[in-house]
């Protein structure tokens, strides 16, 4: 197949997140991607010829910053929050609310986009399950499948090992990632359906906003096969 090679341009949220910092660093050494710009409330700190920001800080309303946001191929949801002591109400606010509101924007302004999102093993599909966080979640994806982009693809990790010293900014998280690394670099290996690392969801997302993948939702295994 003779394609002339075009790089991917790719816009990121969620970039000084465990997830979204593993994503950003492959998408800056795969070449294959062309630009990033990175949507986000805070500044990542990096600085690299394909990699530019926008500090935003009402992420229910892109109106102002629409101009800067079509031109795109590919756009890589990595933001999320942990449902930990929080209400129903407040997680879907910064779930749900939060992730359409970003996506409707970029549909309409990039038809041809490929949408990828980082959600979680056990997302509920039904909506209608015991886990609130698990509910949430599934209407977030079922509703971003409905969107009219080129493709969207669910991508429901379940363990992540952070890799080349990318950090939680959550504490105890973080705290906890360093005790376990050596069982999940471990399980990693001998059960990749219940760990990737966040090289191997970064690169999945580059490798399926390129190529596609059979089906839209993706779960760890899929992740590390890709």
């Amino acid at each position: 197949m003779n394609r002339v090679h075009q790089g991917m341009k790719v816009i990121l949220f969620g970039a000084t997140g465990m997830v979204g910092q593993g994503v950003l660093r492959e998408c800056l050494l795969d070449a294959d991607v062309e630009s990033v710009l990175v949507v986000g409330r805070s500044p990542t700190g990096q600085t690299h010829a394909k990699l530019r920001e926008i500090v935003h800080n009402d992420f229910l309303d892109f109106s102002g910053i629409e101009s800067e946001l079509a031109g795109f191929d590919a756009c890589f949801f990595c933001l999320g929050v942990s449902s930990v002591g929080m209400s129903e109400e407040r997680y879907r606010h910064l779930t749900y609310d939060i992730t359409l509101a970003a996506a409707k924007t970029l549909a309409k302004l990039n038809p041809r986009m490929v949408f990828i999102y980082v959600t979680g093993a056990g997302t509920d599909s039904s909506e209608r399950g015991r886990s609130m966080w698990a509910r949430v979640k599934g209407k977030t994806e079922n509703d971003l499948l409905k969107l009219p982009f080129k493709a969207a693809y669910m991508f429901r990790p379940a363990g992540i090992q952070p890799l080349h010293g990318i950090r939680s900014k959550t504490a105890w998280v973080q705290a906890g990632y360093v005790v376990a690394a050596p069982l999940l670099s471990l399980l990693n290996r001998i059960a990749p359906k219940y760990v990737t690392t966040t090289e191997q969801v970064g690169r999945a997302m580059i490798r399926v906003a390129r190529d596609g993948f059979p089906k839209p939702v993706l779960e760890s295994e899929d992740i590390n096969r890709v």
